[in-house]
């Protein structure tokens, strides 16, 4: 690795028990390895990730770009992590085709966890689709409580957010202690561009969602995603006419003592 030795294991603090609140010494540790991390290749950050958090390492994907990339290193630096997808039921099929696609060309296994209500379940008992009245709840029963329950028996899980994906993520660290899920959260894209990612995709012949080559920079739930100018924050296609932005999975994480 280019960045500066890691602590050996023997100094390493110890991670929280489940549901137990991280010692002082433990964050002070994240922050010290995510400033170490930024000189980093993202290869490097995936197979710390592994070393030290496995068998407890996750990664949660929705098939971005860059999700894809993390998965198509998985087989080679970090084997034994839990892949999960938020199948929310309002994913796009080209989404679910690809996903299908990912586990076929690199032998993965994917969770596709879904809500305990089905999406007719769910809006017969909101009175019809929650997502057109408040979003927020609607992202919250069928993203944010499934990751909950994904989050048992875990250590860590790994994203594949940028920085430069928008501004609410301009300041996301490569490792912090996410306290809505009570996980370590390690971002090894986080100092990537979309450029990097996007020539490392096409070189290596990663495969990516067809929808961002019409129009489409991010791809969630289909009733609130739309396309978007290819200029600016790649999250503008994302709820359009809301100020909402992000579905609550990568806010209120726990950096230098306070949230974001």
């Amino acid at each position: 690795m280019t960045a500066a030795a890691s602590p050996s294991a023997a100094n390493l603090p110890a991670a929280p028990a489940q549901g137990e609140a991280p010692s002082e010494a433990f964050l002070d540790y994240l922050k010290a390895e995510s400033q170490r991390l930024e000189t980093a290749t993202p290869d490097e950050i995936l197979a710390w990730a592994h070393e030290r958090f496995a068998p407890g390492l996750a990664i949660g994907t929705a098939f971005g770009p860059e999700g894809c990339l993390l998965l198509s290193l998985l087989p080679k630096l970090a084997p034994t992590t839990y892949v999960f997808n938020l199948e929310t039921g309002y994913q796009f099929q080209q989404t679910l085709d690809l996903a299908d696609r990912m586990a076929e060309k690199y032998s993965l296994k994917i969770d596709m966890l879904t809500p305990e209500l089905t999406v007719p379940e769910y809006e017969a008992l909101h009175g019809g689709p929650l997502y057109k009245t408040d979003p927020d709840r609607c992202c919250g029963d069928r993203k944010i409580k499934v990751l909950q329950r994904a989050a048992q028996g875990r250590t860590a899980w790994m994203s594949g957010i940028r920085r430069d994906q928008s501004p609410v993520r301009a300041k996301q660290p490569i490792v912090a202690w996410d306290r809505k899920f009570g996980l370590v959260k390690i971002s090894p894209l986080a100092n990537a561009t979309k450029q990097s990612v996007w020539t490392r995709l096409l070189k290596e012949g990663v495969p990516y969602n067809p929808l961002h080559d019409q129009g489409y920079p991010s791809v969630g739930c289909w009733p609130c995603t739309q396309k978007a100018g290819e200029e600016g924050d790649e999250r503008a296609g994302r709820w359009a006419g809301r100020e909402k932005t992000e579905c609550g999975l990568h806010t209120g994480m726990e950096v230098d003592g306070s949230g974001i």
